[in-house]
């Protein structure tokens, strides 16, 4: 039986430990999802769970952006952010990339009060970093909102894996 097909027979643990890392250490929104069961399907659970992060309130975003590592330079990362860094190339870096990263993420973190975020799916460090430069000039307020989209994107990449499996 496939995940699809067995979406609501999980029962609580098994379903909160698949769909928790979907947003980055924010479990309580797996948690809140349980709570729409029945799905009618695998669309129906993707819709619910990005319609509880859309309307989830700004603090509790701030929370979840602060929940996401510095790239290429966080060393305690989960498994998800680990193999998405891993696959953009982001576990390679020369020094001097390795030190615009670290000094950008400095940066980043004192202007916004939370670590730069970008879907890595797809994209290699050198893009990463291009992304990085121009981002870091945003004001705070349009950088949030690119942060939460890009939160998305990493969860909808996330759902979509899992569901492929």
């Amino acid at each position: 039986m496939s995940l699809e097909n067995d979406l609501n027979n999980l029962n609580r643990d098994k379903f909160v430990s698949l769909f928790g890392v979907i947003f980055e250490k924010t479990q309580w929104i797996a948690e809140k999802l349980l709570e729409h069961k029945p799905f009618k399907d695998k669309e129906d659970l993707i819709n619910k769970m990005i319609k509880i992060y859309e309307e989830t309130e700004k603090n509790d975003i701030l929370n979840i952006l602060r929940s996401h590592p510095k790239l290429a330079v966080e060393k305690n990362l989960t498994k998800h952010s680990n193999d998405e860094q891993s696959r953009a190339n982001l576990k390679n870096c020369t020094e001097e990339e390795y030190d615009e990263f670290k000094k950008l993420n400095s940066q980043y973190e004192n202007k916004f009060g939370f670590p730069f975020i970008i879907a890595v799916k797809g994209k290699d460090k050198i893009e990463i970093l291009n992304n990085f430069r121009q981002r870091i000039n945003n004001d705070v307020e349009l950088e949030f909102k690119e942060a939460k989209i890009q939160v998305k994107k990493i969860a909808l990449f996330r759902l979509n894996e899992l569901f492929i499996k």
